[in-house]
């Protein structure tokens, strides 16, 4: 994803909000994008509209060194500032004219690191059913290596030093319109949405 600065913005899904149905329905994606997602947008802004310093500085920079920041903002940047860098990597890493399996490149780092995709497909399946309560699962790089990640909350991989590829949603409010308490329901829907074209370019600029 581009940098981005304060004040930060809750830009357009690059898609119809219907255009993941059956997997990810229309309410939901409103719901997620447009009240979900704006809230942790509008309190980012406020916490850093006294903050000339931070203003300067990227949110990928915040969260990456986010224990050198002002202590009296670290909690409202990993917070806020997380579910905004989240939720937009996540919505970004979906669409429905894509690939729907990884190729080239990517392919083969995937079946160097899991041994195929079917095999990672399960085991990222295992972890974010694992996750207890509200988080993320992730693919990312460590170093040349991809592995599979959880986050609680609204953290994100980059004070791990890791390198995000693909991330989904894991919070209630991702799914539960659509599949209640069935978060396994949810994943299997959520595979069928993710465009690998566009993991496949992160891959690709992560080098």
């Amino acid at each position: 994803m581009k940098e981005r600065f304060y004040p930060f913005e809750n830009e357009p899904l690059p898609y119809d909000y219907s255009a993941l149905e059956p997997f990810i329905d229309t309410e939901t994606m409103h719901y997620h994008h447009d009240k979900h997602l704006q809230t942790y947008v509008d309190n980012l802004n406020n916490a850093l509209a006294d903050s000339d310093e931070l203003k300067k500085m990227s949110l990928e920079q915040m969260l990456t060194d986010i224990e050198s920041l002002p202590e009296a903002k670290r909690a409202a940047v990993r917070n806020n500032g997380g579910g905004v860098f989240n939720h937009t990597f996540y919505f970004d890493g979906l669409g429905k004219d894509g690939k729907r399996e990884p190729h080239g490149e990517l392919a083969t780092a995937i079946e160097k690191a899991f041994g195929g995709f079917a095999a990672f497909c399960e085991k990222f399946k295992k972890a974010a059913l694992g996750i207890f309560g509200s988080g993320y699962a992730w693919l990312v790089k460590s170093g040349d290596v991809l592995e599979i990640a959880t986050t609680a909350n609204q953290n994100t991989p980059h004070v791990d030093g890791l390198t995000p590829i693909l991330c989904l949603d894991v919070w209630e409010h991702a799914y539960y319109l659509k599949n209640k308490n069935l978060r396994g329901a949810y994943i299997d829907n959520w595979f069928n949405a993710v465009d690998w074209s566009k993991i496949e370019k992160r891959f690709a600029l992560s080098k």
